[in-house]
């Protein structure tokens, strides 16, 4: 009951402080412009910058097959940037890609070297076979580059008729999915409720210092835990009610919010314990920033991973908030994975748990500090 009240009471003094409303403002901003800036789906088309080079005839039978498979059934004359210069081109848009047919080779190195863009060659060489010649950036990964070795070894109807004909099972059905807008969802959840625990909470306790409101607390009764899950409270609350502003809007009652209340809850308690603990080794938020910034950045590292597949570096699965995705991607998707989903939570339950107690004997013996 007393914590009860401790925490009821650090919960009013942190509605008096701009801290408190800084991540609710930042909820309706997020939800803001998700309802209005973020697409549903995103425009998914590719784009290709290529040059035939060959004789005029094999050039023109050529784009008499890219223009069949173009939507309008036409090309577009269109200007491509290139070094701040405008290179024409020919657009052909088809359902799944954009087909840039520019003039020159020197226009496709240029592209791929000025710009980062991939691009290609097609020619004939002397015995009237088709060749292809890339220009990557260099971190394509080694599967990409085997697949472009391979990938014109037979003809493009051969493959697409293998691929047609290949035997998919779906492992699991009993799920949905998410448009492209719902998919930013889990770095939205991890970043908005939980990440920012570890820095509010940090801003609180150096507050505190300052204002000397835990040297006043070292001459009351109550225990030092009990100041400390307080604050922790204060900053799960937050998090919770941040993080349902952003969902409801979007989702809906889609979600299992049992269990994304118990993710939140476990998530927001490992990143607020980990707050304290950083901020006990320092005396103002000035001096705590550089750490505090550090982790912040090494946190997010998952974020990318996450939109790019093909970055997925095994190491990168050590830092607590690849689960933090995991988690709550499983859950926005609604594939009823409970055990994997209660597995996650326990984990930062413990961890946690650890991280409040090594804590709470830090705050303990430096309290007057």
């Amino acid at each position: 009951m007393k914590l009860f009240y401790s925490f009821i009471k650090e919960l009013k003094l942190a509605s008096r402080g701009y801290y408190f409303y800084i991540e609710l403002f930042v909820a309706f901003l997020i939800l803001f412009v998700f309802l209005f800036a973020v697409p549903a789906t995103f425009d998914s088309k590719s784009s290709e910058y290529i040059y035939l080079d060959m004789p005029k005839e094999a050039k023109d039978m050529y784009l008499e097959e890219i223009l069949y498979k173009d939507i309008d059934k036409k090309a577009e004359v269109v200007k491509v940037k290139i070094d701040n210069e405008k290179k024409d081109a020919l657009l052909y848009i088809t359902e799944d890609k954009k087909i840039y047919v520019l003039n020159n080779k020197e226009d496709v190195i240029d592209i791929a070297d000025k710009e980062r863009k991939t691009s290609g060659i097609i020619k004939i060489d002397d015995e009237n076979n088709v060749k292809y010649e890339y220009y990557l950036q260099g971190y394509e990964s080694q599967r990409l580059k085997n697949l472009l070795k391979i990938l014109h070894v037979e003809e493009a109807d051969t493959l697409k008729e293998v691929m047609d004909n290949q035997d998919v099972r779906s492992i699991s059905t009993n799920y949905e999915l998410l448009s492209d807008r719902e998919n930013i969802l889990p770095s939205v959840l991890v970043f908005n409720g939980s990440l920012m625990g570890l820095f509010i909470i940090a801003a609180y306790i150096f507050l505190d210092k300052k204002e000397g409101v835990i040297k006043a607390y070292a001459i009351t009764p109550s225990p030092v835990w009990q100041y400390l899950m307080s604050k922790v409270g204060v900053t799960s609350f937050t998090s919770i009610i941040s993080s349902l502003i952003v969902l409801i809007p979007i989702m809906g009652f889609k979600p299992d919010y049992i269990l994304l209340l118990v993710l939140l809850i476990v998530t927001g308690f490992f990143s607020s314990s980990l707050g304290l603990l950083i901020a006990s080794f320092y005396k103002n938020i000035m001096q705590a920033f550089g750490v505090l910034y550090v982790v912040m950045m090494l946190m997010i590292l998952p974020n990318i991973a996450y939109f790019i597949p093909s970055w997925d570096p095994s190491w990168i699965k050590i830092i607590p908030t690849y689960f933090m995705l995991e988690g709550f991607k499983t859950i926005l998707i609604g594939n009823n994975d409970f055990i994997y989903i209660l597995s996650v939570s326990g984990g930062f339950l413990i961890t946690g748990i650890i991280l409040f107690v090594i804590s709470n004997e830090r705050y303990k013996r430096n309290l007057l500090e």
